[in-house]
């Protein structure tokens, strides 16, 4: 493999692979690393977690397995509050370059 071969990511791996709606996916996906952290870091099982938030273990369940399609954003918040964490968000918004055109995924992630 040579440097001519390596392509720098843009930071978001969903927009690498094309997603139109890779900011969301991303911020889930930091969201949800956040949760993760968490329950490893305090030794939570999502029995245990699901007691001390409220939020059901299924739930946790689904994060621990990175599914996160069926959560929204402030579901994600949500739930972090619940687990003792204040959240902030910091938003920058600019064009996108003419090359990153919204447009469906080249691959689909599971």
């Amino acid at each position: 493999m040579t440097t001519d071969d390596i392509v720098p990511g843009s930071g978001n791996v969903f927009r690498d692979f094309g997603y139109p709606d890779a900011d969301v996916r991303q911020a889930k996906a930091l969201m949800g690393a956040q949760i993760m952290k968490i329950l490893d870091g305090e030794g939570l099982s999502t029995r245990q977690a699901e007691a001390r938030s409220g939020v059901s273990h299924s739930e946790f369940s689904r994060i621990r397995q990175a599914k996160f399609s069926r959560f929204t954003i402030d579901r994600l918040m949500v739930i972090l509050a619940r687990l003792g964490q204040e959240v902030e968000l910091s938003v920058s918004v600019h064009p996108r370059p003419a090359h990153e055109a919204v447009a469906e995924p080249a691959h689909r992630l599971p």
